[in-house]
C-alpha cells in the first residue's frame, strides 16, 4: 500500500502535465479547418498532423519555417497560437 499512493501521486501529477490549454469556444464559431490549415502553411509550417485536442483546440504537429520540430495548440476559432511545446 505504501508503494501505491507514491505512484498514484506521480500518476495524476504528471498526466495532468502534459495536457495541452482547453478551448471554450463554440464549434460553430471555429475557423474551417482547410483555411486554418492554409494560413499555417503560408506562414512556413509543415503539418504532419493535424487534430482536435481533447481540450477542443486545433493542434498541429510538424515543423516550423525553420525546420524545427513543433507541438502547437492554437484556438480554433482565431487561429492564435495558445501554447508550443
Amino acid at each position: 500500500m505504501k508503494l501505491q499512493l507514491p505512484a498514484l501521486a506521480l500518476a495524476l501529477c504528471c498526466g495532468t502535465a502534459f495536457a495541452g490549454p482547453t478551448c471554450k469556444v463554440p464549434e460553430d464559431k471555429w475557423m474551417k479547418e482547410a483555411d486554418f490549415k492554409a494560413s499555417m502553411e503560408k506562414q512556413g509550417y509543415q503539418i504532419r498532423t493535424f487534430k482536435v485536442s481533447k481540450g477542443k483546440c486545433y493542434e498541429i504537429y510538424g515543423l516550423d519555417k525553420a525546420g524545427k520540430k513543433v507541438e502547437i495548440y492554437f484556438d480554433p476559432a482565431t487561429g492564435a497560437e495558445l501554447e508550443r511545446k
